[in-house]
């Protein structure tokens, strides 16, 4: 029953992932799977049927086997097949399918009367949902309705959501709670390359022997990668992975070297490693002089905190002379006291990217992504690829990791935010016209301007400008920042909320109307993972009772508001057919599909997929079939140039002062996932961290008089909350800082966290904000 391809050293990494004993007796008595219950135990593993599926708990795409017994998931194990994983999972892909059976799970759809959430038939449900759409739009229009959905939709469930409001109400008001997650490793990506997502692959581990973690506690939050990575080191003696972090983890501990910098200087850092490559005469001038340009864009941009806050960039050519005397402030002896990383530190990291023996990849998730610069970030580790030359070849790979399973493939590929179609913008005629010709609708339909993104959408609500928001597979009510405002927004008198959820949480305990969904086991569809791979699953189980997915949730609201020709598709096959009118938007060499009937075959394929093949490696003529020639071709841009971006280091809206000394910075453990509504209904996950908790540095806990599971109070500007200070724990926050993960329902973070954002991809700021502790 094990994976005899397994080394020890991936297998005992995992399994000190898993913190719980109940987790390590799974892996003792049949390594490599997770049973649910004694039943599975007894019985064994031959009368199972085994059936494949990804894992929805990251952005990697793990490959699943789920053991099937009598129309109930009982065990789980790595898929061996699955070039992602190889067999493997972490904690939370092991025990996914206890998330099935929680006691509370929503069966039946609920609507408000008096105060209460009562049951009501599911069609009911649905025909309140599409007369009171109707309505609101008669009312106050159509930009006065919204949909607010997730990384975690499927790819039919975003892509009818788009259809429905982009092509059958004509309004852009979508979004996706993968703006919180990964809109600035977008705007990264076409601000350098013109096109999005990477260039390069997981298989670009086998050919690496440098990693450079940048603010990303792989071993936690992407731990089946991290594995990885080890297993080379356990292979390959002139392996090296860096650790650059704000705290030290689990991830510096498995690391060769960890690099600890002070918050929000991760650009300084960028910035001073290309001045060493330029000084140390490291930069790969034949590959800069044929395919980069230098670029610069406005600066002192602001940080969206004010109501109707407004921004456009505007690129700006710049000449070689000009970038390196901008780089002349990044020396490395001039940005160390601000960084806290030596100049030392400094010259290694820039001598690893500039040895031509090393093959580099770089790998970053919401410590770049979710920052006030978070686009510049992005540009800025681009820049040290561009000019090193260290880009679109295997083993030398910028990597910006997701951290939910349909974030790529749902929201940046289908394209459910406000400026997005799923072949372009909604700005450019020419995407709206395909648009307008594949949905059979008027041209005009389609409005030409973005509305709101996530944070302006519920500003929006809390305004009056939107009445109507139905929020699907996302727990926006534990993860906006700044909270509460939200919260109350939500609830004033004329807003109606519908939530779509698989369990109760604090975002339907403000719905008007909550309609139970199907879980990813207990329906058909796709996902789109971190390395461009588009991964199909089957049904594997029979939703409980009036369960139903969001997809078909969809297509019945839509019918019953009279659009049911722009959604003729039977229940049988709405899967199939809604994949084939997708695949029309990206006919193309540069992102072209593969056929339903190719994705049923295997666990994934990566785009774009021409004459039968997938590209692993873009932007390169012997390996990308949209490229040009036989070397790079960055085709995004229009001058097939990747630009190189000049971007400084600028501060933090928010900054520790006198009153609030401390930076605040929050994040994940690897027993939960997000806002923790599925996994904290594992028993064996919620035994393992129960709750939430505040790390503080053991100095800063002595100099306050706090003792490890002594309970104080954080108080920031807007709000406070009481946890128990974890001290010397699974991690350790610098002096001076505190870290608490956003799982837990009962102690929410979000409430003293800031809601300003990246101006360019407006993605929020959850790392960066001020805060006191207090001995309780």
């Amino acid at each position: 029953m094990s994976d005899s391809n397994i080394t020890i050293t991936r297998r005992d990494f995992l399994k000190k992932m898993a913190t719980t004993s109940a987790a390590a007796t799974a892996y003792s008595l049949f390594p490599g799977i997770a049973f649910s219950g004694l039943d599975a135990f007894n019985s064994g593993t031959s009368k199972l049927a085994w059936k494949k599926t990804p894992c929805r708990f990251c952005g990697v795409g793990c490959g699943l086997l789920v053991g099937i017994q009598k129309g109930k998931a009982i065990a789980v194990k790595g898929d061996p097949s699955s070039p992602v994983n190889r067999g493997l999972c972490c904690v939370k892909g092991y025990h996914s399918i206890q998330a099935l059976y929680g006691k509370d799970r929503l069966k039946k759809a609920l609507i408000r009367k008096n105060g209460k959430l009562v049951e009501v038939p599911i069609q009911k449900a649905l025909d309140i949902v599409a007369q009171k759409m109707k309505s609101t739009i008669e009312s106050h229009g159509k930009d006065s309705v919204s949909i607010y959905g997730s990384g975690q939709w499927t790819i039919p469930d975003g892509y009818v959501a788009s259809k429905l409001m982009k092509g059958a109400i004509g309004s852009n008001n979508l979004e996706a709670n993968a703006r919180l997650c990964m809109a600035s490793a977008v705007t990264g990506f076409i601000t350098t390359f013109g096109l999005d997502e990477p260039m390069g692959c997981y298989e670009d581990i086998d050919h690496a022997n440098t990693f450079v973690l940048w603010g990303n506690n792989m071993a936690e939050n992407h731990p089946v990668l991290f594995s990885r990575l080890l297993e080379r080191k356990q292979k390959q003696k002139d392996i090296v992975i860096v650790d650059l972090a704000t705290r030290t983890t689990r991830t510096s501990f498995a690391s060769d070297r960890s690099i600890l910098f002070n918050p929000q200087t991760d650009l300084a850092i960028a910035n001073a490693i290309c001045y060493e490559l330029i000084r140390t005469e490291r930069v790969n001038w034949d590959f800069v002089n044929k395919h980069c340009s230098f670029k610069k864009g406005k600066t002192n941009i602001g940080y969206g905190l004010e109501e109707h806050f407004k921004f456009k960039d505007k690129a700006q050519d710049n000449s070689l002379k000009e970038y390196k005397h901008f780089l002349k402030d990044y020396a490395p002896e001039k940005v160390e006291a601000l960084t806290g990383v030596s100049a030392k530190d400094l010259r290694f990291l820039a001598s690893l990217y500039g040895d031509a023996n090393r093959k580099v990849m770089s790998f970053w998730c919401m410590g770049f992504n979710q920052h006030t610069r978070g686009t510049w970030i992005n540009n800025l580790i681009y820049n040290i690829h561009l000019l090193a030359g260290k880009i679109s070849t295997p083993g030398n790979s910028p990597f910006s990791l997701t951290g939910q399973p349909s974030a790529c493939g749902t929201v940046r590929e289908v394209g459910t935010l406000t400026h997005k179609l799923p072949h372009g913008v909604v700005m450019s005629k020419k995407a709206r016209k395909l648009a307008a010709k594949i949905w059979n609708v008027p041209l005009k339909r389609i409005p030409p301007k973005p509305t709101h993104h996530t944070v302006s959408m519920f500003r929006a609500l809390d305004r009056g400008d939107i009445r109507f928001m139905w929020i699907q597979v996302t727990n926006p009510m534990v993860t906006m920042p700044k909270l509460s405002r939200y919260r109350d927004g939500a609830l004033k008198k004329d807003r109606f909320v519908v939530v779509s959820d698989v369990y109760p949480t604090p975002t339907t305990d403000i719905a008007d109307v909550v309609l139970p969904s199907a879980m990813w086991f207990e329906q058909e569809g796709m996902f789109g993972n971190s390395e461009r791979r588009t991964q199909h699953f089957e049904r594997l189980l029979e939703p409980p009772e009036d369960a139903m997915s969001d997809t078909w949730q969809l297509i019945e609201v839509a019918r019953k508001m009279g659009f049911k020709k722009l959604f003729p598709w039977g229940k049988e096959t709405y899967i199939q057919d809604i994949w084939n009118e997708y695949r029309k938007f990206h006919d193309s060499p540069k992102h072209a599909m593969a056929p339903y009937e190719e994705l049923k075959k295997k666990p994934g394929v990566m785009w774009p997929f021409v004459k039968g093949k997938e590209t692993k490696w873009r932007y390169h003529g012997k390996t990308d079939p949209a490229a040009q020639g036989d070397t790079f071709d960055f085709y995004g841009k229009p001058d097939h140039r990747a630009w190189i971006w000049q971007r400084p280091y600028e501060p933090p809206p928010e900054m520790p002062d006198q009153k609030y000394p401390f930076w605040l910075n929050t994040g994940r453990v690897i027993e939960h996932w997000h806002s923790g509504s599925m996994t904290r209904r594992i028993p064996v996950l919620h035994k393992a961290v129960p709750h939430s908790y505040v790390e503080l540095h053991p100095q800063d806990a002595k100099k306050l008089g706090i003792q490890h599971g002594e309970q104080v109070r954080l108080v920031s500007r807007r709000g406070s909350l009481e946890l128990s200070a974890s001290i010397n724990q699974r991690a350790r926050p610098a002096p001076g800082q505190v870290f608490v993960p956003f799982f837990d329902e009962g102690k929410l973070i979000n409430e003293l966290t800031l809601d300003a954002y990246c101006p360019i991809s407006k993605q929020p700021d959850y790392k960066k904000c001020a805060v006191r502790v207090e001995k309780i």
